[in-house]
Parts: structure tokens; sequence; C-alpha cells
């Protein structure tokens, strides 16, 4: 059974072997990698929307190695804990990129013998190519975290991970009961990073946020220092960041200029529980 439901008339989506397809004969082809297109065109404002080719291949062997491994393991446990009782979770990915934490989390749950749907939405066609081929089992679509080609109240487990935010639709998409999992830097993350590109860096701002439909359970730090023995590595963790858009030129040639970096990394996951 699909999560995905029909971006034209909201009606339930059938996968076959070459396409989605609904009741009312709206069709959506499968791509040969194993995504979907689920983004309607007046709601595409460019041709390849999202991360590029180079971003996303540069950002996939960077969590290749390792170096965001304890978040992954972090959600992973949550998910585990939160639907301890469900026997097969259905588990949607908002901003899924290259399905590095969609995969983990798909592992962790088939390991218990609770697999069930998994989904995945991005808006770049490139990041669910790489998705798609980690998560098999998994259904890929290029779309919109603001218009969630989702089904009502057919998920039990959200994710959204360094992602834009929606919550009317994780409200919408989310069974009663169910959680949402928002993914935040904390206040000193990548700080010694910070202190090579600007003169006068700045903490991230952090605070607990409530959001109309969901009760805040907690949030959970996580905290480890990271060596980035090359400077690829550092320059591909500096692209996955917002500073890669707004960064000077001379902080960016202090950057590329290291050999090794040693950083701090600090997330916070706040847990939400559906009403």
């Amino acid at each position: 059974m699909s999560l995905f439901r029909c971006p034209l008339c909201a009606a339930p989506l059938t996968r076959g072997e070459h396409a989605y397809t609904c009741p009312v004969g709206h069709s959506f082809d499968l791509a040969a990698a194993g995504y979907t297109h689920l983004l309607p065109a007046n709601r595409k404002h460019s041709k390849n929307p999202g991360d590029d080719k180079a971003m996303v291949a540069a950002r996939s062997a960077f969590l290749d190695k390792g170096y965001y491994a304890p978040l992954a393991q972090a959600l992973c446990d949550l998910a585990a804990r939160d639907s301890v009782a469900l026997p097969s979770p259905a588990l949607l990915d908002c901003g899924c990129g290259e399905g590095y934490y969609t995969a983990a989390l798909a592992q962790r749950l088939n390991q218990e013998g609770r697999s069930g749907p998994i989904a995945g939405v991005d808006i770049s066609k490139f990041a669910l190519r790489r998705a798609a081929k980690r998560v098999k089992e998994g259904e890929f679509s290029v779309a919109s975290v603001y218009h969630l080609p989702v089904a009502d109240e057919s998920v039990d487990l959200l994710f959204n991970v360094f992602s834009p935010l929606c919550t009317q639709e994780f409200d919408r998409v989310l069974r009663p009961g169910g959680h949402f999992y928002y993914v935040v830097p904390s206040a000193l993350h990548l700080w010694e990073m910070k202190q090579v590109l600007y003169d006068k860096p700045y903490e991230n701002a952090v605070k607990r946020e409530d959001y109309p439909g969901f009760q805040w359970l907690e949030a959970v730090p996580l905290r480890y220092t990271v060596h980035l023995d090359c400077s690829q590595d550092i320059m591909a963790l500096f692209g996955m960041t917002p500073y890669a858009w707004k960064t000077p030129k001379a902080g960016v040639e202090r950057l590329s200029a290291l050999e090794e970096l040693d950083t701090q990394i600090g997330f916070d996951i706040h847990v939400y529980r559906k009403l």
C-alpha cells in the first residue's frame, strides 16, 4: 500500500511497475532510479529545484564516512522507543535528501521485525535517485513539504532533519498519537568552522517552539566533536550548511586552505506528539 496520494485530486495512488495511478486516471511515471515526481508544474519554481548533482554527491560521501552517525543512531533509538507498540509503523521522511537517515530508520525497524510503509519526499531529484537506491523497499517522490502528496492521518513517525518546516501539513498526515521529530542545530554547532569563516562568529539561536496540534515532549541533546582530515570533507560539510550561501569570499578561502579541522557538532532533536 502506498502512502502517497494524487497531488492533483488527492485520491489514493497505486504503485505499478512503471507508474503510480489514481482512480480518476492521473498517472505519474516511475523513474528508472525508482522515484516518482509528484510536484505539480504550478508549484515548481525552477527546472531542477533543490540541491544539484554535485552537492548531493558531496553530502552523500560525507555522510557515508559516519560523521553524523550518532544522529542517525539517536533518531533510530527514538523511533524504536516511540513505536514499540506498533507492529508496522508508517514512516515519512520530509526533506529526506539522499536517504541517509531514512535508510538507518528502515534498517532499525526491519531488525526489530516491525517494518512498515516507508516514504521520503525531497525537492531534489538528484537526491532522490540516491535515496531510492539506499532504501529499495521505500517509496520516494519529488514533492514539497508545504504540499505533501500523502494521505490524511496515514503516518506514525515523521522526521524533519535540517529541512523546511510545515507543521500544518505534518499535523494533517500524522495519525493522532503519532510522533514528529525535528532536528535543529545547537548553539555551538560547527563553532570552530564558524571561527574560520567569520571575524565575529555568532551562536545559533536556540529556543523551543510550540505548534498547534502538537504536544512538545522533549529535546534530546547530542554533542560531540569530529576531526576532518582533508579539505574535501571540510568543504563538503561547509556545503551542507546555510553558511555556503552567505559567507564572505575571504572566509571561504580561509576554510578551503585548511587540510584538517576539529569542530563541535551539536544537535537537538525536538520530539512532538500529535494530539
